[in-house]
């Protein structure tokens, strides 16, 4: 592929999307020769928009998911007006594409990637996210024809015991509780609605609920009005009429899709990553927003990654920000100074951990329970010639 430029170690390509305030471009990291995608996103349009807190709860979501059928997030770093997020490159596009040429899917494809919707959703709900904007457009396809979720951009980090009250999403696929302003909703429900509505669009090749009129149509989605087409088998009706039920406290739930015998055919589960504690919150989020609004140097990178979404007890160096980095100088040799780094790691509790000759990182030491929270820190040493 052509590169139109280079950000830090990736070579940028072709767009591959383009949102309103973001592009996605493929890329290749210039250390790994590995593609990626780069989503690319416009300070002054989110802060114009005031989308701050959705590009945070993207960022922070992404960071702690770590599924086979979750799009990963391996990096986020930002300049003075753009941030960027560095995710795994899915090539085989979009499931609404795929459903645009072919309308429908026979049974067993269908089955497969509705079995891994729910693998990937229920390993969301397990770490309290969800996601909120379940669409085929936001479900991508590697070359393996495995189905990978992406774009947590309406996603909320909740507790299971509260209820939400914000009504987002696409009209098409929302849950009739989401429809309805001022009710609260059980986003884990709302969310297995969703995926309901993407089991029958994939099996019927249309829309279970579609009106011009949006007033109609909530009112279809209100009352679950919707047709099942002639082809469609008892076991598939029955599965759906669960799921597409208005009432959401007697609706499946992923524990019963799971051993529902249609579902189970040639089930094969994944696994996401579950020795990882999830203390993602609100008041970080909420501290990640406001740090990252302040000024900086707009020559620098920031690379803040490591502590996204991790504590609430950090004041995180932030992506709105235009970026600020500590600078300390030495006037020992780089070997000298990355040992005079690793004894004061040591003096504070803290592991220290090499990467290359001249970047290492510091993290909290697992050996030691008081060390309470996830932090971690990276450091750089740099020769620097002196003119004369």
């Amino acid at each position: 592929m052509g590169f139109e430029m280079t950000v830090g170690k990736y070579h940028l390509g072709q767009t591959i999307g383009e949102g309103m305030f973001a592009k996605v471009k493929l890329a290749v990291n210039v250390e790994t020769n590995k593609k990626v995608a780069i989503k690319i996103i416009d300070k002054a349009m989110v802060r114009q928009k005031n989308l701050m807190d959705q590009v945070v709860r993207e960022i922070s979501s992404m960071k702690i998911l770590h599924h086979p059928n979750i799009v990963r997030i391996y990096e986020v770093f930002a300049t003075r007006t753009k941030i960027y997020l560095v995710m795994e490159y899915v090539s085989g596009g979009q499931l609404s594409d795929k459903l645009y040429y072919l309308e429908k899917l026979n049974e067993v494809v269908a089955r497969k990637y509705f079995q891994q919707l729910i693998d990937a959703v229920d390993y969301c709900h397990g770490r309290q996210i969800y996601h909120r904007d379940l669409k085929p457009e936001n479900l991508l396809l590697d070359n393996n024809g495995n189905l990978k979720l992406s774009d947590f951009g309406l996603s909320i980090l909740q507790k299971p015991s509260k209820l939400l009250l914000t009504s987002c999403g696409s009209p098409s696929y929302v849950a009739p509780e989401v429809v309805i302003m001022h009710r609260s909703y059980d986003g884990a429900a709302a969310d297995i609605w969703s995926c309901g509505v993407i089991l029958f669009e994939m099996l019927s090749g249309y829309l279970p609920f579609e009106d011009r009129n949006q007033i109609n149509l909530f009112r279809k989605i209100s009352r679950a009005d919707y047709t099942f087409p002639e082809w469609f088998t008892s076991p598939q009706k029955r599965l759906m009429s669960r799921i597409l039920n208005p009432m959401p406290t007697k609706r499946a739930t992923i524990t019963e899709i799971l051993s529902d015998s249609w579902f189970r055919v040639d089930y094969k589960p994944s696994f996401g990553l579950e020795d990882e504690t999830c203390t993602n919150s609100e008041e970080a989020n909420s501290n990640l927003r406001e740090s990252y609004l302040e000024n900086g140097n707009p020559e620098q990178f920031i690379n803040a990654f490591q502590l996204i979404a991790m504590s609430s007890e950090l004041d995180l160096s932030g992506l709105f920000e235009d970026e600020k980095k500590t600078k300390l100088g030495s006037k020992h040799p780089i070997n000298e100074t990355l040992e005079k780094i690793k004894v004061a790691a040591q003096g504070v509790s803290l592991s220290f951990k090499k990467t290359n000759t001249s970047t290492v990182k510091l993290h909290n030491n697992p050996k030691l329970r008081r060390s309470r929270s996830n932090l971690t820190l990276s450091a750089e040493v740099k020769k620097i010639t002196v003119s004369t």
